[in-house]
C-alpha cells in the first residue's frame, strides 16, 4: 500500500502537553476507526511548529479526507517513492 508524509503547520504545537497530545491522537484514531482499515497511522515526529505524519492509504484523497474530518491542517501531502537508511551505502 502507498505510504505518505503528511506536513500539517501547527505554529506552537511542540509546546503542547502530554494530555493534548493524547487528545489529538485520540480525534485521529477515531476518524481513522470511521474510514475503516484501508488507512493506517503509522507514527508522526512533532517539531515546534510542524508535525510530519506518516501514513498508509490507498490514495491522497482518502488522507484529506481524514485530515478534514478530524479538523487537523494537510498542508503538503508527498508520496513516498522509496526509503533509504544507512545500510543502502552497502
Amino acid at each position: 500500500m502507498p505510504q505518505f508524509v503528511i506536513e500539517r503547520d501547527m505554529p506552537g504545537v511542540g509546546g503542547l502537553g502530554s494530555a493534548d497530545l493524547k487528545g489529538a491522537s485520540q480525534q485521529s484514531c477515531s476518524v481513522l476507526r470511521d474510514l475503516g482499515p484501508e488507512i493506517q497511522w503509522v507514527h508522526s515526529y512533532v517539531t515546534d511548529d510542524k508535525i510530519y505524519c506518516i501514513y498508509r492509504a490507498p490514495s491522497e484523497d482518502l488522507i484529506r479526507q481524514h485530515a478534514e474530518t478530524a479538523g487537523f491542517p494537510a498542508n503538503r501531502i508527498s508520496e513516498v517513492r522509496t526509503m533509504i537508511d544507512p545500510t543502502t551505502a552497502d
